[in-house]
Order: C-alpha cells, then sequence, then structure tokens
C-alpha cells in the first residue's frame, strides 16, 4: 500500500452548538424584544454549561487516577515494530475524517480511539492504544491521551526532532516533529485543583494555565502521560508537543525526508 498525504487537516470534533449559533441569532434584526431577551438567558445558560464541562474535562485529564495502584516499569522499545506502510494497513477503516493510528519510528505504533460523548476524562486501557482527547480537538489542536501503566510509557522514549506520524482511517497521513518535551511535577497529586511545578524552568502554573500551555495555540500535537516517581503513578505528567512538518514529499519509515534530506510534511488548508 503506498503512503497517501494528509489532504486536509481534519480534527475529528465532538459535536457540539457553538456560541457562534447564538450570537448569529441573538444579532438578528427580525427577532423581537421577548425572543432575544429568551436567547440571551439560553446563550448564558449554554455557556455556563459548556464552562462546566471544560472544567470538568480539564481537571479529569490533568488528575491521574488509577482504579487500583499498578507499579509502573520501564519498557522497553519492541523489537517487532512493523514498519509504517504495514501499520498504516492495520489500523484504516475508510473513515477519512477519523484518527485510528499513531506511529514513530522505532518507538511505538499505537491505535487511536475516541473519547465517548460525555466522558472528557475518558483513557483507554489499551496496552497499544492513545486516546484523542475531544477538548484539545475543541480548540483547534490535537491531543493523544494514554496511561503510563499502559501505552503512555511509550511516549517517554519519542525525542524532540523525532517524526510522529498521524494515520486517518482512509490511510492518509499527517507527520509532526516533536520540538518540546515538558515535566511538571503535581504539587497536589491526589488534588483535582493541583498546581505544577515545570521541571525545566520551575516555574509554577495552575491546572488552566498548562492547559493553555500544551493545547491551545498554533496548530499542533500534544501527547499526554503521567509521570511515575517512587511508586506514585500520578506524581507528575510528561508532554511533548509538536508542530506540523511542512512540504512532505517522502516519509519512510515513520522519517519525512525531502530531496535535500530535511524533514518535511505537506499539510494543504
Amino acid at each position: 500500500m503506498g503512503l497517501k498525504l494528509a489532504r486536509t487537516a481534519m480534527i475529528a470534533r465532538l459535536p457540539k452548538t457553538s456560541y457562534q449559533d447564538f450570537n448569529r441569532f441573538t444579532n438578528a434584526e427580525d427577532l423581537d424584544a421577548h425572543m432575544k431577551e429568551f436567547l440571551m438567558a439560553s446563550k448564558d445558560q449554554f455557556t455556563q454549561v459548556k464552562n462546566k464541562i471544560f472544567a470538568s474535562a480539564l481537571l479529569s485529564i490533568l488528575f491521574c487516577v488509577f482504579a487500583l495502584p499498578v507499579q509502573v516499569y520501564a519498557k522497553d522499545i519492541p523489537n517487532t515494530l512493523p514498519n509504517l506502510n504495514t501499520f498504516i494497513e492495520t489500523v484504516t477503516d475508510g473513515n477519512a475524517s477519523t484518527l485510528r493510528g499513531v506511529y514513530v519510528s522505532n518507538v511505538m505504533a499505537l491505535s487511536i480511539v475516541q473519547q465517548p460523548n460525555g466522558y472528557p476524562g475518558y483513557v483507554s486501557t489499551g496496552e497499544n492504544v492513545a486516546t484523542q482527547f475531544g477538548i484539545a480537538a475543541e480548540v483547534g489542536n490535537v491531543g493523544l491521551l494514554a496511561h503510563n501503566t499502559h501505552a503512555g510509557i511509550y511516549f517517554s522514549n519519542i525525542k524532540q526532532g523525532d517524526v510522529i506520524v498521524l494515520v486517518y482511517g482512509d490511510g492518509h497521513i499527517e507527520s509532526f516533529m516533536a520540538q518540546s518535551i515538558q515535566r511538571y511535577q503535581a504539587l497536589s497529586p491526589l488534588s483535582p485543583y493541583s498546581e505544577f511545578k515545570n521541571q525545566e524552568t520551575q516555574i509554577t502554573s495552575t491546572a488552566e494555565q498548562l492547559f493553555n500551555n500544551v493545547y491551545r495555540g498554533e496548530y499542533h500535537l500534544t501527547l499526554q502521560t503521567c509521570i511515575e516517581n517512587n511508586g506514585n503513578a500520578s506524581w507528575g505528567r510528561l508532554f511533548i508537543v509538536a508542530t506540523p512538518v511542512e512540504n512532505e514529499s517522502i516519509v519512510r519509515d515513520g522519517k519525512a525526508l525531502n530531496d535535500s534530506g530535511l524533514f518535511v510534511n505537506k499539510r494543504h488548508f
């Protein structure tokens, strides 16, 4: 099977009624005063509900919880990792708009599932499965989550400069390069309101500030898992932030190269 480049930047999004829809209706000139008052009240309720959902998702994702204590062991890079072409064939299902796999040469080959509607804190417990973070898609980016007791253990093997290939259901791909690897300590690991200390800069952030730092901004990919320390599986958080590799011409075993040997990626808008 030949590789197919990404034809468009497609991000699986959660079904929603947008805030812009309310603005469009409430600003319509032909609405009477009573209808506008009703819609304005509805917009306020909608905003409150959306903020609550966002806060719930934020706290759920930044708060690592496991039903049972689990000892975390380092996992070696698999010796039988498939090449990219073979991996693409195993995860495709014909759905061009849905992420189905993530591949890093000599590091990992994981299938991707989406969070069920209404469960923003869901993370798959599959051994080789990452979960697409729905709220990241809502803010225009791609987020992948995995428990550090399962597939997330491979995230720590990703190095700066590695190319991360996303595979969509129809087999087309989108490539990113790992630019930033950020490690944070949760200052109150068992609290969903914990602040987080960057282990490199020693700067402390709130959960909201951390979310904005790693999930908002220009289009990018973020991989997230927890960091184990001294038997505490939720001691900290690991974030790998990767940016699109432009003008892709060739992808070979997860490495995107142009004629001059530079990493590249092609992304159509």
